[in-house]
């Protein structure tokens, strides 16, 4: 899914660098009439590939969307994204990517 962040006075790069910092990974994307440069973007590019892959569901995805929202408006407090990056990394250690790991 493409986000345009224009609305949040944002660029993609600002966004990517605080959701890395917060433990999401998206990456930074134009939009249709991008007003931005390539490698600064208006938009960010989010997909469900990994959240699937580790079985999450509606439920977990509604909080990530939670999370995405508070990192991209305290993106300039690194300690706000550092609670949020350990509340990531709580639900992901609920859903490990391999199973068979756990055994």
């Amino acid at each position: 899914m493409l986000v345009d962040l224009r609305a949040k006075k944002m660029t993609g790069k600002i966004a990517q660098e605080a959701l890395d910092k917060a433990g999401i990974t998206v990456n930074k994307n134009t939009i249709p009439y991008d007003p931005e440069k390539p490698f600064v973007a208006s938009g960010i590019r989010v997909g469900t590939p990994s959240i699937t892959a580790r079985g999450m569901k509606e439920k977990e995805m509604v909080q990530i969307a939670k999370w995405i929202n508070q990192a991209l408006a305290v993106h300039d407090n690194n300690d706000a994204l550092s609670k949020i990056k350990a509340e990531v990394k709580q639900l992901c250690l609920k859903f490990p990517i391999y199973q068979e790991r756990l055994k």
